[in-house]
């Protein structure tokens, strides 16, 4: 299960009751942290965009299933090889609506007790292997 950040949970509620108008975002990018990012971004340092090769990556899902359904990727998420140094064990996951900077969508953790991201390791996520779901 995936938590919807302060930011997204903000722009749904004003969106339902009629104070603004809900946007997609163009794309979203998947990023990757060692720990848990928080309802507010700021629980987890994402891993350094543009260091050591690492990079967030643009995620396309499928429609969402009926509620409380799930929705997953479509596709292969590649990340960029890791290099010069080790990203460290990634657990936690968060869904920007930028590739870099931007705003916290969605964030959660990775069920088991991460990956271990060494040089010239890349980190790859089959599709439908990444479920979000609302509850």
């Amino acid at each position: 299960m995936a938590n919807l950040s302060d930011y997204a949970e903000a722009a749904v509620l004003n969106a339902l009751t009629g104070r603004t108008t809900l946007t997609a975002p163009a794309a979203v990018y998947l990023g990757l942290s060692t720990g848990d990012f928080t309802d507010t971004g700021s629980g987890a340092s994402e891993l350094t965009i543009g260091s050591n090769g690492y990079a967030r990556v643009a995620v396309g899902f499928d429609a969402a299933a009926s509620p409380g359904g799930t929705t997953q990727n479509t596709s292969i998420i590649d990340f960029p090889a890791c290099s010069t140094s080790n990203w460290g064990t990634i657990t936690h996951f968060g869904i920007y609506d930028a590739a870099t900077s931007g705003n916290l969508l969605i964030h959660g953790q990775f069920t088991g007790s991460g990956k271990t991201i060494e040089v010239a390791d890349v980190l790859r996520i089959a599709a439908g292997d990444l479920d979000l779901s609302c509850a």
